[in-house]
């Protein structure tokens, strides 16, 4: 099926739900897969936009650093420079998490504050995402066929 608005759903509301609002966009994935949406482009739009949702999170908290020498900021920047040197060693097995419900968006935005170098950080997530909605696109065609 190639109902354009039934993609431009799912793109937002794997977008928002990279985000640090509230979302959800498995129901919408499993609606639109039951609905008879072609598997493959599902899976890469919701994969991308919700990549392109991290992104900005990424982006957001590049820009936390700019506040980094008001006196209110709650790190120094010798705890600023220990934790990117933490996110070097150990950042792509954090940002594998994140796809992760509650604790994945925060931590791509962690990865902006640190600085984590944003072409790994793409790849990373992609991967992540990716294999986050390939599951739950596998797990819906498979338990969903018995009732279809």
């Amino acid at each position: 099926m190639w109902d354009l608005s039934g993609y431009a759903l799912l793109a937002l509301s794997a977008f928002t739900s990279a985000s640090l609002l509230p979302g959800s966009s498995e129901v919408v994935l499993a609606a639109l897969w039951y609905q008879g949406y072609d598997l493959w482009l599902l899976w890469l739009v919701a994969t991308c936009a919700n990549c392109a949702g991290s992104v900005l999170n990424w982006w957001l908290g590049s820009q936390v650093g700019r506040f980094q020498h008001k006196r209110w900021f709650p790190a120094s920047p010798e705890q600023i420079q220990r934790a990117q040197q933490w996110s070097f060693k150990f950042g792509p097995y954090a940002i594998l998490l994140s796809w992760l419900p509650v604790v994945g968006d925060p931590l791509t935005v962690v990865a902006g504050i640190l600085r984590y170098p944003i072409l790994q950080f793409i790849l990373l997530v992609f991967i992540a995402k990716g294999a986050r909605y390939g599951v739950l696109l596998l797990a819906a065609d498979t338990l969903l066929k018995g009732f279809v």
